[in-house]
Formats: C-alpha cells, structure tokens, sequence
C-alpha cells in the first residue's frame, strides 16, 4: 500500500504487537555450518508468511501469528550489505550472587495463537521445512495462566505500552531507516522455585515484587528501602525520560519433570533498555542489591535476536 502524503511506501512490521494469546511456542534453534544451511533457513524464514496463513486460515479466529527473530551470527551468514544497528550477541551478566547467562541461537520463532494446535502445526511444518539445516536447542510450550498471572502468582505485564506508545517503545524508527519497523527481541528462560516461594508470606512477596498480589495495585516504595522487582524494571535515561519495552511472557510447566517457570520475551527500540533492566536485575541498584526474585527463578537461557520488518524479512530470499 502506497502512502500518498509521503510518497513512500508504509513499512510492515511483523505482528509484535499482537494480543497476548492463549497459547505460544518459543523455538530458538541454531544454523549448521555451512551454506547450503545457510541458504535453507534464509529461504525459509523469507516465507513465513505463507506458512501462517496455510495454518491460519483453518481458524481465522485462533489468530495465527509467528515472529521471526535473527541472531547476530546467523545476520553475518545471510550475506546482507546492512545490519541493524544495534544487534549485537547476548552479553553475560555476573552479578554477586546470580549470572544472567547467554547461550546459543540463531534463529527465534515466537509463535502465537488463542488455539494450541495451531501453534503446534505450524512449529511443526517449519521445522520440517527447515530440515537438518537447523538444530533445536530450546523449545518452550507457554500457556496463558488463569487471570493473566505468572506461576509465582502475580499479574505478568502490567505496564505494557498500548497504542502508539507501543510502537514508539518496541519498533525500530527512522533512526535507523533501513530496519524501521523492526525490533531487538531478547528471550530467557527462567525456573522457578515454587517450593520456596510458597515458604514467604503474602507480604514478603508483594515487597518482591512491588504490586499487590490479589488485585495487582503498584505499591508505594519507601526511601531507604530494597528495590522492588517493579522499580529495577523501570529504565530512565540521562535526561529523566521513561523507556519501556514489550513483554509477552508465558508460564509454561511439567510437574511431572519438576521444571516450571516463566518465559522472557521482551520486544524493545533500544536493545541498551533491556540490557539494562538485566544489570538492575543481576548487579542491583547501588551494587549488591540484586532483584530478590532471582533467589526463587534462575535464568537458563539468554539469546538477543532482530525482529526485521515484513518487507526485509521477505527480501532475505536468497
């Protein structure tokens, strides 16, 4: 569709800011060397959208959507003349006690539906489609937990930026005009200790996490106090300017594996907030005071990847 005031065509973002859905599937996979691999997923993840609509179209009211995040590494591969310009690998976070950790990926597939079986088929067709050419080294099942809860028991996402405001925080501008309409995109999964958590009052975790835990109201932090869970997640610059980013995390469970916990996935303009909202997390503000919530949830994975434009994504054809 042509813009006529502008005269410029408008850009397409890829679905970043769907609803939160009922069911999703976050499968990060590697490329194997070589490129004939190389060539395989560019020329699988250039036609993504076919593959949605193929499934899609069984429930248009199961509302089908699938994100395609690239790594740093896997971009160099893809032999494009440009990279965006802040795409850089998942950096380590050592803090005094917990580590946010990085590990591989090079490619992000954050599937989305209000039906888990279409996101199963269309996991299921993608990667059939892509073959020996990739290796899965992380897939997470996520589920939408009762009143949109986390499984330690609070409202996940509260402050979600909506409207225009969402694309102001999660979508790539004409700073960078080449990848506008796109977004940095950094996943960690991290398990939970429940067993734990369950041995703290109400209160001990409401000071945690900063919001009450039955009707979700923020709470008022005292001067002196530790830092809540909700205020190291709140990134000012230098100017005293608020940025946010967008979440879509999704609890995802076995109990009968004894592994549960929540899944990161934070959408963001800047890749520099989130990376700062880990060295809050991790590091503490001052130095030392650490995001209590890590002592209950230990992250065990941690990948940076770029969400391209419809438009690029599409021209990465080989």
């Amino acid at each position: 569709m042509h813009d006529e005031a502008s005269g410029r065509t408008p850009i397409e973002p890829q679905s970043v800011d769907a609803p939160l859905s009922t069911a999703a599937v976050f499968l990060v996979v590697t490329i194997e060397p070589g490129q004939d691999a190389a060539d395989r997923a560019r020329e699988v993840v250039s036609d993504i959208g076919g593959l949605v609509r193929a499934v899609g179209f069984r429930d248009l009211n199961g509302h089908l959507s699938c994100n395609v995040g690239i790594g740093a590494a896997a971009w160099d591969r893809f032999e494009q003349e440009s990279r965006p310009a802040q795409l850089r690998e998942f950096f380590e976070v050592r803090g005094p006690v917990h580590t946010a950790v990085s590990t591989p990926g090079d490619l992000l597939f954050h599937i989305r539906a209000e039906r888990a079986d279409q996101c199963f088929e269309l996991e299921r067709l993608l990667l059939a489609k892509l073959g020996d050419a990739v290796a899965v080294v992380d897939e997470v099942h996520g589920f939408r937990y009762f009143d949109s809860r986390d499984l330690l028991g609070f409202v996940d996402g509260t402050e979600n930026p909506t409207g225009a405001s969402m694309a102001r925080s999660a979508l790539v501008g004409e700073e960078d005009a080449a990848f506008s309409g796109g977004s940095y995109v950094v996943v960690q999964k991290y398990l939970h200790d429940l067993g734990a958590w369950a041995t703290l009052s109400t209160e001990q975790q409401e000071a945690i996490i900063g919001r009450t835990k039955a009707d979700n109201v923020e709470l008022d932090e005292r001067a002196g106090e530790r830092k809540s869970h909700k205020s190291l997640n709140t990134i000012t610059d230098a100017d005293g300017v608020e940025h946010d980013i967008l979440r879509d995390n999704m609890p995802f469970g076995r109990p009968g594996q004894g592994e549960f916990g929540t899944y990161f996935i934070g959408y963001a303009r800047e890749l520099w907030v989130i990376e700062e909202m880990l060295r809050h997390m991790f590091v503490g503000v001052p130095v030392g005071s650490y995001d209590r919530i890590l002592d209950f949830s230990t992250a065990v994975t941690g990948t940076t990847f770029f969400v391209p434009s419809n438009d690029v994504l599409e021209a990465l054809a080989p």
